[in-house]
This record gives C-alpha cells, structure tokens and sequence, in this order.
C-alpha cells in the first residue's frame, strides 16, 4: 500500500509524455540539439528553483560518478536521438516505435536479482516488435529500402535507452529525486555544445512555436522527469511499466486529433499488438494481487 501513491506520481509523468512527440512537432523546425537545450534548461530550471525554499536539498547533489553517468547519459542521449528522429519520421510512427520502452522495462527488469526472463516476457517482446514492423511498412509489403528512414531506427534505439536508464535508477532508490534537476542541466549544457558544433541556430517564428517549448520544457521534460524519477525509486516498477502500455496509444490519439499524420488501419493494429504484447510481457505483475491470500484480522478478547 505505501508504494501506491509514488506509483500513481510515475504514472503522472506517463500522462504528460503522451503530449511529447505533439509539443515536438509543434515547435516547428528547430534542429534537435538546440530543441534539447533549450527545453532541459527549463526542465532543470524548474527544479533547481525549489532549493531557494529548500537549500538543504544541495547536499543530495553529493553522489558518486555512478549515479551522474546513468542519469545524465540516459536523458541526454535519450532526448536528443528523440528530438532528431521526430523530426526524421513521421511523427505517429516514431511515437509507436519508441514507446517499446514500456516492453524493455518488464524485460530488463526480469534480470534483476529475483526477477527471472520468462516464455510470456520472449512472448510480449515479439508482438510488440511487430507492431513496430506493421507501422513502419504500413501493413504492406513495400520493401522496407524504401519505407524505413532514420528516424526509424533511432527511435528503436530510444526505446532502449530510456528503458536501461528507467531500470538502472531502480538501484540507486535512497539517491534523491532532486539529482533530477541537474541531470536535466547538464544534459542541456551538451546539447548546446552539440548544437554549436553541429547546427545552425533557428529560432522559433511565432508564439505558438514558443509556447510549444515552454510547455515541454517545464511539463514533459521537466516535472514529468521528476514524478519517473520518484515513482521509479519508490513505487513499484512493474506496475509502472504495465501502466506505461498506456503511453503508446494516448500519443497517437493525442497526434491523429492535432492533425499530425492520417489514420491508417495498420496504425490501430499496431496499437493493438503493442499493448497486447505489454499485458503478455507483464501478466505475473498483473495476477499478483488475485494470487495474495487475504490477511485476516485477529480477534479481540
């Protein structure tokens, strides 16, 4: 019972990365790295602001090499492949492809101690990768020489990546949710070296283009990243991973509604295999409570 609260603020991070790839899109053409600055410095802004009100959190910044590498490293290499496949790819499709984290999670997981890879993790793996494959080709047999590009592959690489850092963070549970705040900064210090060295600076042209990256840095990349963090540490990461199967379909409703990319059959199927594959891959979680013998109260004399 006392892991339900920080579940359900993880599941609060799920709900506002729906809203990710349609906030990319709206920020127009901004190049990747110099989108990744930009939001992350608000995303970490937001957190740091809170130690004027609470400087005793800055001794929780003191926390070996370990623990800056896994999170600045999962953010940073996560969002910026992220930001550039969004733009490399159709949008509904990346959305699909990247959002197999939710699988990884339940997968990676089974290897901690304990945990142990099971036929129905292999079994929700495979329905979610061809789910994947449906909406990359569209259900069809055009080859895939000429429907797979970059973007593709770079979200299945992001899949990945969030997936290793989300179940990494789960060792480090006593190290505080504020260390956040400057994996976010950091992150936004190598984007912007990267896009100096790399890219030619665009600014936004109109309001809606700014508001675009206001609202994702300081929601999806900035108090969504705070609320994973916690329900990651403390919640219960199965549940969370179960709940993230979610994502996928909010993301696509969320885009097909804003007008971003056509309705296609194989869209629906993929959603459905996906989200299949992720009860399949997580169903010891979901039996858990049925399988718990009831506590009885003891008697009073």
């Amino acid at each position: 019972m006392k892991r339900t609260i920080p579940t359900l603020i993880g599941f609060s991070a799920i709900l506002t990365w729906s809203f990710l790839a349609l906030l990319s899109t709206a920020a127009g053409p901004i190049p990747p790295f110099q989108l990744a600055a930009m939001t992350f410095l608000l995303g970490g802004s937001v957190g740091a602001a809170s130690w004027i009100v609470r400087p005793s959190a800055l001794k929780s910044l003191r926390q070996p090499w370990q623990v800056w590498a896994i999170g600045t490293a999962g953010l940073c290499i996560y969002h910026c492949a992220y930001f550039f496949a969004i733009q490399s790819a159709p949008p509904v499709e990346v959305s699909l492809i990247a959002y197999l984290w939710p699988l990884l999670i339940v997968v990676f997981a089974a290897f901690l101690p304990g945990e142990r890879l099971r036929s129905h993790h292999i079994a929700g793996v495979m329905l979610g990768l061809a789910g994947a494959i449906v909406v990359i080709t569209k259900g069809g047999s055009v080859g895939l020489a000429d429907g797979v590009k970059p973007g593709h592959v770079i979200a299945l690489f992001c899949a990945f990546v969030w997936s290793g850092y989300s179940v990494l963070s789960r060792r480090f549970g006593q190290v505080p949710t504020d260390v956040v705040a400057v994996y976010c900064l950091i992150t936004a210090a190598v984007a912007f070296t990267l896009h100096l060295a790399l890219e030619i600076t665009v600014w936004p042209q109109t309001m809606t283009q700014w508001s675009a990256i206001v609202i994702l840095g300081v929601i999806p990349l900035g108090a969504g990243f705070y609320a994973w963090d916690y329900g990651c540490k403390h919640g219960d990461i199965m549940i969370l991973g179960a709940l993230s199967y979610a994502a996928p379909l909010f993301s696509v409703i969320v885009l097909l509604l804003a007008g971003f990319g056509i309705f296609h059959w194989s869209v629906a199927l993929a959603c459905v295999l996906i989200t299949v594959g992720a009860v399949i891959a997580a169903k010891d979680m979901l039996l858990k409570s049925q399988k718990q013998p009831l506590t009885e109260e003891p008697s009073r004399a």
